[in-house]
């Protein structure tokens, strides 16, 4: 295995070309994003089908998530597309004055109800934090402030107010026609952005049941009140995004590394993957190589234990996205490699377990990590068995073996998992373990004498039905289950 960490990519100009997405899968690409943000329905529903047409040639399995806009606030444009903000200027932002008709005092904004919103003394951020402004009073429909941090203010920048609290909701109109659109591409995580609470999760996942899918959601936690109702919104989602942009923004720089580890630490202690993401390797937009300081910040989310890391414009329109998928697999491998095989039980891991295929999932890591297993092997319907075991550290590749092509793609995203096709039913049952161990032979190098851990049920296609685990020594097995 090069790497136990996935690496998300996303997909856009400059990926388009076959050969170019072709490459994007050889140098590590395990997980590929749609930005909905840009371009339209017809050019993610072509990116969908090229991306997996690819990866079945190369026999792999790739992950798809579509990431929907979200209620991203943002000003107007301006006459003569930008202008230059002084420090201590007054500047006005009015929410009815319309598109293409800013000025050096004032500008639209794309959010209607930002004047009752806010108040006498917030902070708004401006693209990105590079612009602040305080408000001085609201009048109307304009919010007056003064600025100060000052620059270049372009068209179309998002603007945020500092510590949250604007109810614009988690679900525009066209966000409801992009899950549609993805639910009929079956892609396999639709990312929800800004969401609020566990109840803006609740009516995706509703939307998407309405829609005929059973997609994953994501939570993409970018907002100041998000990050105060994490355990919550953890709890409903599949997954969740630790989008740094916004959320560092609205939180302040200085907040955001703890909330970062904090995030990844409540995504592992209730079983759920995450995602880190934003700015890791901005530089390779236009440089051919990170910086060290990208690499650590790469390294420093895979010690903390994320699943996956994320590249952005990197790869969507940069210069460089094969070499800068290579630059984060490398970064992968070199932070996986500083990691130690755990020598102890995880302190987090509950004292009972409510569910019969949970424990066996967590026994089967406990004693691999022991007795120097090389391969574990996880027959699973839904996933479920292989996202368990991916919640604890080991250097052990899981194999998530399924019949399933949706469960094929949906593990590919958890970390330490590797999937592999396989119909339980093909074979007599007797025969299953023998099957399993000639699967993994060509997955991984073993040697005569290596121990591989199975996980399996009683009843073949029953999901959750994971009940007992065997442990096996290659050349020793007979070819037939006790």
């Amino acid at each position: 295995m090069i790497k136990r960490t996935k690496i998300v990519a996303t997909l856009g100009p400059a990926t388009d070309d076959a050969r170019t997405l072709e490459k994007l899968l050889n140098a590590g690409l395990d997980v590929a994003r749609l930005n909905y943000s840009h371009g339209n329905q017809d050019e993610q529903s072509k990116r969908i089908q090229d991306i997996r047409r690819l990866a079945r040639g190369l026999g792999k399995e790739i992950t798809v998530i579509a990431d929907l806009q979200g209620p991203k606030i943002r000003i107007c444009q301006f006459k003569e597309s930008s202008v230059t903000l002084k420090e201590n200027a007054h500047f006005v932002i009015d929410t009815k004055l319309g598109a293409r008709k800013g000025t050096p005092a004032s500008v639209g904004v794309t959010y209607k109800n930002l004047a009752a919103e806010v108040a006498s003394k917030d902070i708004l951020v401006l693209d990105d934090g590079r612009i602040v402004l305080k408000v001085l009073k609201v009048s109307g429909s304009q919010i007056v402030t003064k600025v100060l941090t000052g620059g270049i203010l372009s068209n179309n920048k998002g603007i945020n107010k500092l510590g949250g609290g604007l109810s614009a909701a988690s679900l525009t109109s066209k966000d409801k026609k992009d899950l549609k659109h993805a639910v009929l591409n079956e892609v396999d995580y639709i990312a929800i952005s800004f969401p609020r609470c566990a109840d803006d999760i609740l009516y995706a996942k509703k939307l998407i049941k309405k829609a005929g899918g059973n997609t994953g959601v994501i939570a993409k936690i970018e907002r100041a009140e998000a990050l105060d109702r994490a355990e919550e919104i953890i709890e409903v989602s599949d997954c969740i995004m630790v989008a740094r942009g916004d959320l560092g923004v609205e939180i302040g720089d200085e907040r955001l590394p703890p909330a970062q580890k904090m995030l990844i630490k409540k995504s592992i202690e209730q079983h759920k993957a995450v995602i880190t993401a934003t700015q890791m390797m901005e530089s390779m937009i236009k440089n051919p190589i990170p910086t060290r300081a990208e690499v650590s910040d790469v390294a420093n989310a895979i010690l903390d234990g994320t699943d996956a890391v994320m590249l952005s414009g990197e790869t969507s329109i940069g210069a460089n996205p094969i070499k800068a998928v290579e630059a984060m697999a490398r970064a992968c491998k070199g932070a996986e490699d500083y990691l130690e095989k755990p020598k102890g039980l995880s302190s987090w891991i509950q004292p009972s377990f409510k569910r019969i295929d949970q424990a066996v999932a967590m026994s089967a890591i406990y004693c691999s990590n022991r007795i120097d297993v090389k391969a574990i092997a996880a027959l699973t319907e839904s996933g479920l068995t292989a996202l368990w075991m991916s919640r604890v550290n080991t250097t052990i590749p899981i194999f998530a073996i399924s019949r399933h092509r949706a469960t094929l793609r949906k593990v590919t995203l958890f970390r330490n998992v590797y999937p592999i096709a396989f119909d339980v039913g093909s074979v007599p049952y007797d025969e299953v373990t023998s099957a399993v161990l000639n699967l993994i032979m060509k997955h991984a190098k073993l040697n005569k004498g290596d121990k591989v851990m199975i996980t399996k049920g009683d009843f073949h296609g029953s999901s959750g039905g994971t009940n007992g685990l065997k442990i096996v020594q290659v050349g020793d097995f007979i070819g037939k289950d006790d």
